[in-house]
């Protein structure tokens, strides 16, 4: 029996809901994001004239952001959501502001949070929620939860209030039936994030994964923390829901591991990386009963791999345990051949202010440009499409 594949290079299939114009503006972004020093300059540019009040919001919201964002409030995502919806493609609401300090803008944060996932229910489009806690939490006390040290009575307080806020989103999410997400975010909070996520699970995963955790396969523990941390649930007598990435921080992670003289928690190269996705996928799939996974990955090989150990194992396309997920305006030839397929698959769809959206996107100019060949791959998809229309 022949191995199955699905095409991931049908350009026609990636880009049906494109039209010529788009394709040629996306190009025209990508082939600038394909030069790191220009990505570079531009950012500093761009953070530069944003503090000083230039009026450059405009620019922003026109180009890049427009590439990489839905809007700038849920309703401006409203398009996107119904053109990803035609072609079976499930939005994943983000609120994308990061950097916040005060109380008030976490409470901002939370009540935001809780409107994504009262529309999520309204709309079998937004298959799932999703927050970072630092976006409803003052990163100092993350770091000093995660670290284990003794806090004094005020970071208490704070770190109660932090448990509150998670715990009011996930029983909103719970009342309502609605997945959400806890996004993954650096090793030095992290732990702080687990102990959150785990004791939500335990609390409404009882039935149907509600919560579900994440877990950045780039770090060298991962595969083994995914093993224990299904274990835990199964002895607890809750579904575990995790979502598999490989990560976003590996090089603030290794600076800072340099900086402050700890073995980096990232693995050796990236070859160990995909390694542990591959196998944390293959290890979701032979627990597919105890607990549900989305496989958040832009890597073609992963995807690939997943879709053939399903068809291998006999698991429908559209099993209620397996999800695939990619990034809003990258990677469209996985998620619209997957959605062709029938496979349950999402796109992160960003949106917030155009000056609070700025962090994000620059994290995704840096990532994007750094990923060996991702914009190489985007840029020759984009032209093969073209040349195939004789545009």
């Amino acid at each position: 029996m022949s191995e199955f594949k699905l095409d991931f290079q049908d350009t026609e299939t990636a880009f049906a809901d494109k039209s010529t114009s788009e394709l040629k503006e996306k190009y025209r972004l990508f082939k600038m994001m394909n030069s790191p020093a220009l990505v570079s300059f531009g950012t500093k540019m761009t953070n530069f004239a944003l503090s000083i009040g230039l009026p450059v919001k405009g620019l922003i919201k026109h180009t890049v952001f427009e590439q990489f964002c839905g809007g700038e409030t849920i309703e401006e995502c409203q398009k996107t959501i119904e053109k990803l919806g035609e072609s079976k493609i499930g939005t994943i609401l983000d609120y994308s502001v990061e950097g916040k300090s005060e109380e008030e803008d976490f409470e901002h944060t939370k009540d935001e949070i809780v409107k994504t996932i009262k529309r999520a229910n309204e709309d079998p489009n937004i298959p799932f929620a999703v927050f970072k806690v630092s976006g409803i939490a003052p990163y100092g006390t993350l770091e000093k939860v995660s670290a284990g040290i003794e806090m004094p009575e005020k970071s208490k307080l704070k770190w109660e209030r932090i448990q509150n806020r998670v715990a009011e989103i996930c029983e909103y999410a719970h009342s309502l039936n609605q997945p959400v997400f806890i996004d993954a975010e650096e090793t030095w909070i992290q732990n702080a994030i687990d102990l959150l996520a785990e004791k939500m699970m335990e609390k409404y995963n009882t039935e149907k994964a509600i919560v579900f955790t994440t877990i950045q396969l780039y770090r060298a523990d991962g595969l083994v923390f995914l093993k224990s941390s299904h274990d835990k649930a199964i002895e607890k007598g809750y579904i575990y829901g995790v979502k598999l990435v490989r990560g976003a921080y590996m090089e603030k992670e290794r600076e800072r591991a340099e900086e402050m003289g700890y073995p980096s928690p990232i693995q050796p190269d990236k070859a160990a990386t995909d390694r542990d996705f591959d196998a944390a996928v293959e290890y979701c799939l032979e627990n597919i009963e105890t607990l549900a996974f989305v496989a958040g990955t832009h890597n073609e090989k992963s995807n690939q791999l997943l879709v053939q150990k399903m068809e291998q194992k006999g698991i429908a396309h559209n099993h209620p345990h397996v999800f695939f997920s990619q990034l809003y305006g990258m990677s469209d030839n996985l998620s619209y051949v997957l959605a062709k397929n029938g496979y349950n698959v999402s796109k992160y769809v960003p949106y917030g202010p155009v000056k609070d959206a700025v962090p994000y996107l620059t994290r995704r100019a840096a990532e994007n440009t750094s990923v060996q060949g991702m914009m190489s791959r985007e840029l020759e998809m984009i032209d093969r499409e073209l040349k195939r229309r004789k545009a």
